[in-house]
């Protein structure tokens, strides 16, 4: 399929982000770019101008409220929820959870509903807008953010109305998610960078392509997100085995050699060696 002038624009724009710190990163308008290449139909545009609109409607709305300005996490939390729920409509889609444009943003602004990661985004970009700190939580299996505070980090799920999470909500959350012996740990509430978070966004994606059988696409996906996070060495294993199934051996090979640059020692490495060396003996 050949590439779209969009699509191509919205990979220099990965690549870009590519080399940027993490602090430079926006959030939102890289999502925007993944959405680009995965919808170049859809108007990202509107959706970019949209962005800007739910930042502003957010300054307002912290202006109004000076409890929440000055630090107040559940404050901040209940500002954030009217813009997003009351003024904006967005929630989380329980009936159509595993549709692919619930990981789209382009998509999850139309629609105003989206997956956890997608709507976190959203959460993220409001409350940068708004001044305050605000980050993903490396919460398994479902995506929690952290809203700072004065007195610590008001825990929200942007999926569920923005709803503020306890100890006993979370113990509930992660048992529904990994299983009743599951037990909550401090390390599951680590706030995590924003490229992870994107990350985490277009795994979703790879995830239902590789599900309906669609390799190619998953590889597709893979590729644009080693875009944005080169020296991810997980990412190269991943695209060197989807490669491989897909009898790309050369670039497989590739792929092997950078997963090595990155991972030059133990286990990992010493199958990625077995691995690069069964594929060379396949090209001769």
């Amino acid at each position: 399929m050949t590439e779209t002038t969009s699509e191509a624009e919205a990979r220099a724009a990965l690549e870009a982000a590519g080399r940027l710190p993490e602090a430079e990163l926006d959030l939102a308008s890289v999502a925007l770019q993944f959405a680009r290449i995965d919808a170049p139909e859809a108007d990202w545009g509107a959706a970019a101008q949209h962005l800007s609109e739910l930042a502003r409607a957010t300054v307002t709305a912290a202006a109004a409220d000076p409890a929440a300005d000055a630090g107040d996490g559940l404050r901040r939390t209940a500002v954030l929820r009217r813009v997003m729920q009351d003024q904006f409509g967005y929630a989380g889609d329980t009936e159509t959870y595993e549709a692919p444009e619930n990981a789209n943003l382009v998509r999850v602004v139309e629609r105003r509903r989206g997956l956890p990661v997608a709507l976190g985004i959203l959460w993220l970009h409001a409350a940068e807008a708004a001044g305050w700190g605000a980050s993903g939580l490396d919460f398994p299996g479902h995506f929690l953010l952290g809203i700072e505070g004065s007195h610590g980090a008001a825990v929200v799920d942007p999926f569920q109305l923005g709803r503020p999470l306890e100890a006993p909500e979370l113990r509930a959350l992660l048992k529904g998610v990994q299983g009743p012996q599951a037990e909550l740990r401090p390390e599951f509430l680590t706030p995590v960078g924003k490229r992870a978070v994107l990350l985490r966004l277009q795994n979703n994606i790879k995830l239902r392509r590789l599900r309906a059988g669609n390799l190619q696409g998953a590889l597709v996906c893979t590729q644009d997100m080693l875009r944005l996070a080169p020296d991810t060495a997980a990412l190269w294993r991943e695209a060197a085995l989807m490669n491989q199934r897909l009898d790309r051996i050369g670039a497989a090979l590739a792929c092997l050699d950078r997963f090595l640059e990155l991972v030059p020692g133990g286990e990992a490495a010493e199958r990625a060696r077995v691995m690069a060396a069964e594929l060379r003996q396949r090209l001769h």
